[in-house]
């Protein structure tokens, strides 16, 4: 029966390294700038660098697991996408056979978690100096390097104990072999170090307590067992970070399967191999070398089917903005039948237009939504706008009549004023998110308030307004705009207001009144078109709008 202790150490491991691991996240996500990308974009080009950069770089700090979950965050913090992610894990594997080379040659093994303590202390003084710029949010990934290599280090030290507890079973049957796997397994488990249940493996076959064999099991067992961090890694992260996790946890599988099919006859070539470089008496060499030899066999066979690896993958752990950003209506098979293509095209930027709006009505909530929703929301819209730029190019092609035509280019100007609108709710919001005082206006409400009605006016997901009704409320919310800015400037400078917050208030309202601009210019041009919101709708077209079709301010 486990005691309280480690029932405890257990839990605060596993805790810090979660909490690590996203303080990690948030920091990558602050600190994130151009130079950074283009580092990280660079070293990860090709596959051949991103598996370069891998081996690299876990060689040097000893841990595939702590680089397993660095380029989770990274993936997490979007610094790197799924492919070249896909890379760098595959080179980590592969670089973490160091560590035997290291044990079995030198007996020395470098512990990255000495420098746990001083990223902490580190990471937070740049914290602590750096409030709100790019040094201290990079301070805060530095902690959560930290926190998380202590999280790492408090579960070894848990479990330190039980790695004697353990007696390894003689034998080289197909059962004796899968019981030595599990046991390699399950000491990384319980220690969260590969490389700690290396080190056993290799001083137990050192010490003649196990053969080559049996030892190369517990070697397989203890590259599996990795998985676990990934997992591990992988819980509340963005879907594009468990893809990763995944494919780390399939790479690590498949070449397992594989080095337990071959084991025999990969530990005979390795034999006479060790033989011609005379480490014939070093069985500890033979199976740093059996380590390295499977991972880059693993590395070989997965390199032809990356590229479908990562498209299956892709289509897994879809989050809801995902799938929402995937067309509704608009796919290669309508393309055949002109008529059908422009109405189902009509009804795509109709769809992108609600979710459009469901942004800008975002905006106006107060307090405002985390920047992030609604960026999340604007990367939807974005998505949706670019495969609607590529249907309307593909149905230009088409045999079309000329009212048809004429429609497309029309069609393409309402996408992108949906888009600009998303583009200035997401502004909005951060803008918003810059203010400190929450003290209202009283012109706030109003100006809000007629913002909603204007955008139920608007919204292509129902019966459209007439080109009168949307000036009349467009020219209703232009004035509630102007009374609220110019009560604004008033408290600012009275000092009722701080100007900080002024300023960013009336940023925010400033984005807004432009978002609803855009939102008025495409449900003019939509109700001049025609078409229904929906196949049931039987509401009239709404008459002509006044002509206006520039992409300049509404009067």
């Amino acid at each position: 029966m486990m005691d309280l202790s480690l029932i405890g150490g257990l839990a605060g491991g596993v805790g810090l390294f979660l909490l690590g691991m996203g303080l990690m996240t948030d920091g990558l996500r602050l600190a994130a700038g151009p130079a950074l990308h283009r580092i990280l974009a660079h070293s990860t080009k090709t596959p051949l660098r991103g598996l370069a950069s891998g081996v690299l770089v876990t060689a040097a700090v000893q841990s595939s697991s702590a680089v397993t979950v660095a380029i989770i965050g990274f993936v997490n913090a979007g610094l790197l996408n799924l492919s070249q992610s896909l890379w760098v894990l595959f080179g980590a594997n592969v670089g973490t056979t160091m560590t035997g080379w290291l044990v079995a040659l030198v007996g020395l093994k470098f512990k990255i978690e000495v420098l746990a303590l001083p990223l902490v202390g580190f990471g937070m003084l740049l914290r602590l100096t750096g409030e709100g710029s790019r040094r201290g949010a990079l301070g805060l990934a530095l902690a959560g390097f930290g926190v998380l290599f202590i999280g790492i280090d408090m579960l070894k030290e848990t479990f330190s104990g039980l790695s004697t507890a353990f007696t390894f079973p003689e034998g080289a049957g197909v059962r004796d072999i899968l019981v030595q796997m599990l046991i390699g397994l399950g000491l990384t488990v319980l220690m969260q170090s590969s490389s700690a249940s290396l080190a056993i493996a290799l001083t137990a076959a050192q010490g003649g307590l196990l053969s080559a064999q049996g030892a190369a099991a517990v070697v397989i067992g203890a590259n599996i067992g990795t998985t676990v961090t990934a997992l591990i890694a992988a819980i509340g992260a963005t879907p594009n970070a468990r893809r990763a996790a995944a494919a780390h946890i399939i790479f690590n599988l498949l070449t397992g399967a594989v080095a337990l099919l071959l084991l025999p006859w990969i530990l005979d070539v390795l034999g006479l191999l060790s033989e011609a470089l005379g480490l014939k008496g070093a069985p500890a060499a033979r199976l740093a070398m059996f380590h390295t030899a499977f991972n880059v066999l693993g590395v070989l066979l997965i390199w032809p089917f990356a590229a479908r690896l990562a498209q299956f993958l892709k289509r897994r752990f879809r989050s809801a903005e995902e799938d929402e950003a995937r067309p509704r209506y608009i796919d290669k098979t309508v393309l055949a039948v002109p008529a059908l293509a422009l109405d189902a095209l009509d009804r795509e930027v109709r769809n992108m237009g609600a979710i459009a709006l469901r942004t800008v009505r975002s905006a106006l909530l107060v307090p405002a939504p985390p920047a992030l929703a609604l960026a999340r929301n604007q990367q939807v819209v974005d998505s949706l706008n670019q495969a609607i730029a590529d249907f309307i190019t593909q149905l230009s092609r088409a045999s079309l009549s000329r009212d048809s035509a004429a429609h497309l280019p029309e069609l393409l100007r309402v996408a992108r004023y949906y888009e600009a609108a998303a583009e200035l709710a997401a502004e909005s919001s951060t803008a918003a998110g810059e203010v400190a005082e929450t003290e209202g206006i009283a012109s706030d409400a109003s100006f809000r308030r007629q913002a909603h009605v204007l955008l139920d006016q608007a919204d292509p997901a129902g019966t459209l307004a007439d080109a009168a009704a949307l000036d009349a409320g467009l020219r209703d919310f232009e004035n509630d705009y102007h009374i609220l800015k110019t009560e604004l400037l008033e408290a600012g400078a009275q000092g009722q207001l701080p100007v900080g917050d002024m300023d960013a208030r009336l940023r925010a309202a400033s984005a807004l009144r432009r978002a609803l601009q855009q939102a008025v210019k495409a449900a003019r041009l939509l109700g001049a078109s025609g078409l229904p919101a929906d196949a049931s709708d039987s509401a009239a077209p709404a008459p002509p709008p006044s002509g206006e079709r520039d992409d300049g301010p509404l009067p």
